[in-house]
C-alpha cells in the first residue's frame, strides 16, 4: 500500500490503480452501503443495484442528481457486481459478521480508491491517542502524488477522508479526531487476509501487510481470530510449528478470474 500501485495480476480482482478516486468528493459513505445492502438482498444484480438507488430511492436522497451521484460513487468504491471478486466476497462476509462492517467497508474502498489509499500511511504511523487532522491526510497525499492535485482538492480529501477513517472506527470524535485501536472480529480478519492473498502474499506474511496492519492487533491476535474465523467457515487455517497455511476456498470458489484473465 506504500507504492500505491497493485500489480497486474491483482487488478483483475477488482483493485484500482487509477489516480483519481472517490475521496475527493464523498467518504466510503458507509451509512448508504448498510441502506443499499439492507434492500438488496443477494442475489442483487448490477442493474438491480442502480434500480434501487435511482429509480426507487432506497438510500432516501433528495433529488435525481444526488441518487445518480450516489450510485456512481457506490460503484467506484465498491464495484456494486458479483462478477467483481472484491464486491463478492465484501457480500460474503457482510452478512456472516455484522460487527465487522466499518471494516470491510474500508479495507474495500482502500483497495479501489489511491487517494484514500494515500491517507492510510498516517493512520498506520499513529498510535491510539495521538491527534489526527484532516492537514495530516491532506500532507501525505500530497506527497504520494505530488504536483498533481491543487489545494481545493487536496483540503476535500483530507476531509474526506478524516470522516471515512472515523466511519472505519480508526478515529473518534468530532473537532478534534484521534486514533483509537479498532475492534478485531474473525469477518475483518479473513477480508484482509485474503486482500493480501490476492496481492501474492502467502502463509505467515499475510500477517504482515499494510491490509493486516489496519486492524491494530498483534500477530498473536490475528492468528486467533483466523483460526476462529475457520471455525466459521470464512477461511480454511492450518497452523504446525512455524508454518502456517492458510487458503479461501469459499471466497474464491467459482466463478473466479485466474491470474491471466483480462
Amino acid at each position: 500500500m506504500t507504492d500505491l500501485l497493485f500489480l497486474s495480476t491483482s487488478l483483475v480482482y477488482g483493485f484500482i490503480n487509477d489516480t483519481v478516486g472517490t475521496h475527493g468528493s464523498r467518504t466510503i459513505m458507509l451509512k448508504e452501503l448498510r441502506l443499499l445492502f439492507a434492500a438488496c438482498p443477494r442475489p442483487t444484480s448490477y442493474a438491480d443495484f442502480r434500480a434501487a438507488i435511482v429509480d426507487e430511492n432506497v438510500l432516501l436522497k433528495s433529488t435525481a442528481t444526488t441518487r445518480h451521484e450516489s450510485f456512481r460513487r457506490l460503484r467506484e468504491l465498491y464495484g456494486l457486481d458479483e462478477a467483481i471478486p472484491l464486491f463478492r466476497g465484501l457480500r460474503d462476509l457482510w452478512d456472516a459478521d455484522t460487527s465487522a462492517q466499518p471494516l470491510l467497508a474500508i479495507l474495500c474502498a482502500l483497495a479501489r480508491d489511491a487517494l484514500l489509499r494515500g491517507t492510510a500511511s498516517v493512520i498506520l504511523a499513529t498510535p491510539p491517542g495521538e491527534e489526527v487532522t484532516p492537514q495530516m491526510l491532506e500532507r501525505a497525499v500530497q506527497q504520494h502524488f505530488p504536483d498533481r492535485y491543487g489545494p481545493t482538492t487536496l483540503a476535500n480529501v483530507g476531509r474526506h477522508a478524516a470522516s471515512s477513517w472515523q466511519q472505519a472506527g480508526h478515529l473518534q470524535g468530532r473537532a478534534r479526531k484521534v486514533r483509537r485501536a479498532v475492534e478485531l472480529s474473525p469477518g475483518a480478519v479473513t477480508y484482509a487476509l485474503w486482500l493480501g492473498y490476492l496481492c501474492g502474499a502467502r502463509g505467515d506474511a499475510l500477517f504482515t501487510t499494510a491490509w493486516a496492519r489496519l486492524l491494530d492487533a498483534s500477530a498473536h491476535n490475528l492468528h486467533a481470530q483466523a483460526a476462529l474465523a475457520s471455525k466459521q467457515g470464512l477461511l480454511e487455517y492450518r497452523h504446525t510449528g512455524a508454518v502456517t497455511e492458510i487458503t479461501f476456498r469459499h471466497l474464491m470458489r467459482a466463478p473466479f478470474p485466474t491470474e491471466g484473465a483480462t
